[in-house]
């Protein structure tokens, strides 16, 4: 009879990540005090193993290594084992992923990365085979020359990692010219900086397939939504035309799921065909918003179809019964990357019958097949060329497409699934509420809303420590970790979008009243930027400072958003300045660099042309300021209220509507007369093309 595997720590731990690893015979510790408890009464050195659940090679190096025997046992004896799920302690995974890319200039999951007792790394790497191959070492190999090391060259990797670690307590502030907080807002923020912004980013275009740069390529949402900010101020049509010829490439590549809707994480390729099968919660949220923006600038029922499809894909795959999202599908089933998701013609053939021909003349599969001799479905033609062929309109086709992409769903929903990363995380469930909350907007759709809200009180029930600060992640009725800067970041941007579509100012109190946490816990007057963690976090060797916009918006330049749209409601100054000095230096930077902080440059385009503030009172109002959202009016504040005349907010105050519903329509808190229609305020919103 097979005895059944020893499981280790990891077997009390909630995350999907780390139970993977709790058979495993290696001596896991989670990142807990006890780890380094053990570390320095042993006096062994530190091996921290970083990955997430849907990390391919993560899984590819837990077979090759950490199931073995051999391995583990030398691993027992001479580390201390740490596995960390980064998207729990994104915290940890910062300073080690530097320490890697100043180690080895390069980096990536799995992350492994040793560290003497008190946490100061020595060495870094990704993945090492069992065997030497490739110009890599074997793991075993590596443990024997980090083990050896440390006992027989203490001195010198203490020295080492000193260096290491004061490297990165200071690689960041070549990011920020502190000299442009002596000149005035005028001279820094100004219609020449953002123009310049652009034809920068304009060299990174693929004017072939859309996008940004070559492979892999990712979906670049907020390079997107800046550029959709940049054409409603400029006029520069050339702006507004490679966001939508990207997001139509895309929505009809692979990297869209064609069948159920969703984002994969990033293509292989650069045409958008061959995705990397991994569908993650926060680039789908991401996707979305910037897709329900695009259909307010220039509606499109391609975008209407993606926001739908990919809205269900969450509410079926990604939403948990009581309300809140999970993270992420592995991109392997049945051992194999992107089993699930790809064809044979021959399957196709045989479910489809007499429609195959047609489908796959659309969908560009052939017997040959697209990817390893399967087939990835992608739009391979356009509809009207299709629909021309086949003597069709384009909605007889699009009929009997759908009819056949059910058919394929249903026969796909019943293979073998991928793996659920079924952990919530409240950055990535606020990004998904925002996306909610412009879905709602740009399609009226009451379901939306009602998601979005159902979320907002899933995160209030289960993410809310009694002392009024957040979690950071929770799983099965367990919430643990210090939410980060970007957890209260994300979750203040949501509780805003969550007043546009109910004008509750509930949402406004909640999201003044994190801020004022933010600033008081995680601020750093020094350089005006916000820490990742807080002050009260101690099992970190250093606090760090994020600042690029990568997969993710960063924790900074968004409460950079957050704090110009509160100041503006609430008309605080204090604030207002705040925003402007973690502006200010960072333009250089992105003024080099604006692919790598695609939200600061929103933030900047806002300094830089006048905000629209909008107050709409009398009975009709929230029908009125829906009305007005369902076009698209970046850097503007509405606020509705029946009555009006409320004294803690500016806007409201002093206003009253008699008989009818008005509508004012102010730049800078200054008003023009009031309008009494939507329409009338959209005319009067529409800037200036072209100018400051």
């Amino acid at each position: 009879m097979t005895q059944k595997p020893q499981m280790n720590r990891l077997q009390y731990e909630t995350s999907p990540y780390l139970l993977q690893h709790a058979n495993n015979p290696v001596d896991w510790y989670a990142w807990k005090e006890e780890a380094f408890a053990a570390a320095k009464r042993e006096d062994k050195p530190i091996l921290v193993s970083i990955g997430y659940s849907t990390c391919h090679w993560c899984h590819v190096m837990e077979h090759e290594s950490f199931e073995d025997q051999e391995t583990a046992d030398f691993m027992n004896a001479f580390f201390i084992n740490i596995k960390v799920d980064r998207e729990e302690r994104p915290d940890v995974d910062q300073i080690y992923m530097e320490a890697c890319q100043l180690i080895t200039g390069n980096g990536g999951w799995p992350l492994n990365c040793f560290l003497l007792p008190d946490k100061t790394p020595f060495f870094a790497g990704t993945y090492f085979p069992p065997d030497p191959k490739h110009g890599r070492p074997s793991w075993l190999q590596v443990l024997n020359n980090m083990f050896r090391a440390y006992r027989d060259r203490r001195e010198t990797v203490e020295k080492q990692a000193k260096r290491l670690m004061d490297t990165i307590r200071s690689g960041r502030q070549q990011f920020q010219a502190v000299e442009l907080l002596e000149q005035t807002n005028e001279q820094v923020f100004n219609p020449v900086l953002i123009q310049n912004i652009f034809h920068k980013l304009k060299d990174q275009f693929d004017q072939l397939n859309g996008g940004f740069g070559g492979a892999p390529k990712f979906p670049g949402s907020m390079n997107l939504s800046y550029l959709l900010d940049y054409y409603h101020y400029t006029n520069d049509q050339l702006a507004a035309d490679h966001v939508h010829f990207t997001l139509q490439k895309m929505i009809g590549g692979g990297i869209y799921d064609q069948l159920g809707g969703g984002f994969a994480r990033y293509s292989v390729d650069n045409a958008w065909l061959i995705p990397h099968f991994e569908k993650m919660l926060y680039d789908n949220a991401l996707m979305i918003g910037v897709i329900a923006d695009a259909h307010k600038q220039q509606p499109n029922t391609l975008y209407i179809h993606a926001i739908k499809q990919s809205l269900a894909f969450v509410d079926r795959e990604l939403s948990s019964p009581d309300g809140g999202f999970y993270s992420a599908l592995d991109a392997d089933s049945e051992g194999e990357e992107g089993t699930y998701y790809v064809w044979s013609q021959k399957e196709i053939e045989e479910l489809l019958g007499v429609e195959a021909a047609l489908f796959s003349d659309f969908y560009g599969t052939s017997t040959k097949g697209n990817w390893e001799g399967k087939n990835i479905l992608w739009q391979a033609k356009p509809l009207k060329e299709v629909a021309e062929s086949y003597k069709l309109s384009e909605s007889e086709l699009e009929e009997r497409l759908a009819k056949s992409r059910k058919i394929l769903f249903d026969y796909r929903d019943k293979r073998i699934r991928p793996g659920l990363d079924d952990k919530h995380l409240l950055h990535w469930n606020a990004l998904m509420i925002t996306a909610y909350c412009k879905a709602y907007k740009a399609l009226g759709d009451e379901q939306y809303k009602e998601r979005a809200l159902k979320a907002i009180d899933f995160v209030q029930k289960n993410f809310v420590r009694e002392n009024g600060s957040l979690w950071h992640t929770y799983k099965e009725g367990k919430a643990q970790y210090d939410a980060f800067l970007d957890d209260y970041a994300f979750w203040i941007a949501a509780l805003l979008e969550a007043y546009t579509i109910t004008f509750d100012l509930n949402f406004i109190d909640q999201s003044t009243t994190y801020l004022d946490f933010v600033i008081t816990h995680f601020f750093d007057e020094t350089d005006n930027l916000f820490y990742f963690t807080s002050a009260q976090q101690k099992d970190i060797p250093l606090r760090r400072k994020e600042l690029f916009d990568n997969a993710l918006p960063s924790g900074n330049s968004t409460m950079a958003l957050n704090l110009h749209q509160l100041s503006i409601i609430k008309d605080n100054k204090e604030w207002a300045t705040m925003a402007e000095k973690m502006l200010k230096p960072m333009t250089e930077s992105v003024g080099r660099y604006p692919g790598a902080f695609g939200r600061w440059v929103k933030g900047m385009i806002y300094q830089t042309y006048s905000s629209n503030e909008v107050a709409i009172i009398g009975e009709n109002a929230k029908t009125m300021a829906m009305e007005i959202q369902k076009s698209f009016f970046p850097n503007t504040i509405i606020m509705a209220h029946e009555s009006g005349d409320i004294e803690a907010y500016p806007l409201l105050k002093g206003r009253k509507a008699e008989k009818e519903t008005l509508i004012f329509v102010c730049r800078n808190y200054q008003c023009q007369l009031p309008v009494k229609t939507p329409e009338g305020a959209r005319l009067v919103l529409a800037p200036p093309k072209g100018l400051g």
